[in-house]
């Protein structure tokens, strides 16, 4: 009887211990969002040598097929620092990009290459995943609506599975210029203008290939939303952010995510927050912003709501659904990651 007795009182103290244990790895810190989509941050997760491998603005992120992390600023000691989930640095290269900031991850018959684009030399660039350039877009003079380098401002990047590159020039005039994959010009759409098929601030852009079509989505930054554009051109959407300052688009999954960089009406100064919207195009959760609140179907405005960051610039979603998020202005910090819980 004793020896059951101690059996039981032993298996009842480890018991208590892993339940002590779980509910100590679920509250090792606070935790950010809303609903189902909740996440615990890191600060340093990100273990390089500011001194040797410095940062300036971060701008994008992308996961390869090796699962390493790439991150592009604009510090041209090294504009592509490429680490492991974990945060441990695995290379960096690229000196030649001072306006490094856009970047797209684009698989070729099972071999990868990056798109970058650089808003001071008023570029596009393909490289190879070590930095060989294979292909520069210019100014796209033959448009007939650019007369200079400098009107030509391109922000990012989407690339169709039959290689067609899309532009969109989010801090200069305002169009989406198509190229084939050879760097020939197709066509454009879009442009400054008041009207539903006019953009401003058109930063991000990406190829949604949820519904059943492939579509454009679009960030209108400056209206605080996503448009949604047929690959043709044509306007099809427009996804209400209000009170978000919205940056690129980026699918993972059913879930769309974006950076917000700031709450226009609140000031520029304001930190930002990152949002989650499912396939229905509704708004889940807000990292570090307010609760989503719908009212009659129509999403109230949103703002910051917890200083977690500065100006988030874009979001980076792994294999296991763990964040990245690279932040613009903020004190030259690396990305910092938020673990799904």
């Amino acid at each position: 009887m004793e020896r059951k007795k101690f059996l039981r009182q032993t298996a009842a103290l480890a018991a208590g211990f892993f339940i002590a244990k779980d509910m100590f790895a679920k509250n090792s810190g606070p935790v950010y969002g809303h609903g189902k989509m909740r996440y615990q941050l890191d600060t340093k997760w990100s273990k390089a040598n500011p001194v040797k491998n410095p940062v300036n603005n971060c701008h994008e992120m992308v996961q390869d097929s090796k699962g390493r992390i790439i991150l592009l600023t604009d510090e041209t000691k090294n504009n592509v620092l490429v680490y492991n989930k974990s945060g441990k640095l695995l290379d960096a290269w690229g000196h030649d990009f001072p306006g490094a900031h856009g970047l797209t991850l684009v698989n070729e018959n099972g071999t990868e290459f990056l798109f970058i684009t650089d808003t001071v030399k008023h570029q596009v660039y393909k490289t190879t995943m070590d930095g060989r350039i294979l292909l520069t877009i210019d100014v796209p003079l033959e448009t007939g609506v650019y007369t200079k380098a400098e009107e030509f401002t391109p922000t990012e990047t989407a690339i169709d599975s039959n290689g067609d590159i899309f532009i969109a020039d989010g801090y200069g005039a305002q169009y989406i210029i198509q190229y084939d994959k050879h760097g020939k010009l197709k066509g454009f759409f879009g442009g400054r203008g008041d009207g539903d098929d006019h953009l401003d601030n058109a930063h991000g852009i990406t190829i949604d290939r949820r519904g059943t079509i492939p579509t454009l989505l679009i960030s209108d930054r400056t209206r605080n939303c996503f448009k949604r554009f047929g690959l043709d051109g044509k306007m099809m959407e427009i996804i209400k952010l209000p009170g978000a300052f919205v940056c690129r688009p980026v699918i993972k999954g059913d879930y769309l995510y974006a950076a917000v960089l700031c709450s226009p009406t609140l000031g520029a100064d304001i930190p930002g927050f990152t949002i989650i919207l499912d396939k229905e195009n509704k708004v889940v959760s807000n990292i570090g912003g307010t609760e989503p609140l719908y009212q009659d179907g129509v999403l109230q405005p949103m703002k910051h709501a917890e200083k977690i960051f500065v100006h988030p610039h874009d979001v980076c979603v792994d294999n296991d659904e763990n964040l990245y998020v690279a932040q613009w202005a903020s004190g030259k910090v690396y990305p910092y990651k938020f673990k799904r819980v």
